[in-house]
């Protein structure tokens, strides 16, 4: 399975390709980010919409994961970050693509293991987790951080469906082979 992961911005959307292997181990693929020069919102979405769609068709993802929005202090910042979200979702929709959608939260807490934790965490683990020579540029990072909490997701949940993960004990989860 391969997954486009996408870190939504106004400004800067950072985008994260990995492959999800048989076995379960990710693989990175690609990452990067869509600059978005200063024009009217509605250009800057069309540039959004039009870089999503490109990276589709260059890597060709089976399904999207987009960070969700979260209710930031300037509302006006809060509104164009939707907006900036729903070009990209759009773009994915338009390939005929599942989108799924992840909280910053969520997302920390698949990649991290702490649902609070900062940019630089982030950026660190992602390396890990995809053996990769140096540190991603932060929205790259979000991005592929984004694509792995939806590997973990759905992973985790079509080894439940199979009957692959069983319960041990009240707490935890455990897939066995």
């Amino acid at each position: 399975m391969r997954i486009l992961g996408i870190d939504p911005g106004s400004r800067i959307t950072g985008f994260g390709v990995i492959n999800v292997l048989r076995n379960g181990k990710l693989m990175y693929i690609a990452s990067g980010c869509i600059r978005i020069p200063k024009g009217s919102l509605a250009t800057r979405l069309k540039t959004i919409y039009d870089g999503v769609t490109e990276i589709i068709a260059s890597y060709q993802p089976n399904t999207v994961a987009v960070e969700k929005v979260f209710m930031a202090r300037n509302a006006d910042s809060a509104l164009k970050l939707g907006q900036a979200r729903g070009a990209a979702i759009c773009a994915g929709v338009n390939q005929a693509l599942a989108v799924d959608e992840y909280t910053a939260l969520q997302i920390k807490q698949a990649v991290v293991g702490k649902g609070r934790a900062g940019k630089q965490q982030v950026q660190h683990m992602v390396k890990a987790l995809l053996n990769l020579p140096a540190r991603p540029q932060a929205d790259a990072a979000d991005a592929l951080a984004c694509a792995i909490c939806h590997a973990h997701h759905s992973v985790g949940t079509r080894a439940f469906s199979r009957g692959l993960v069983r319960r041990a004990g009240r707490r935890s989860l455990r897939i066995s082979a």
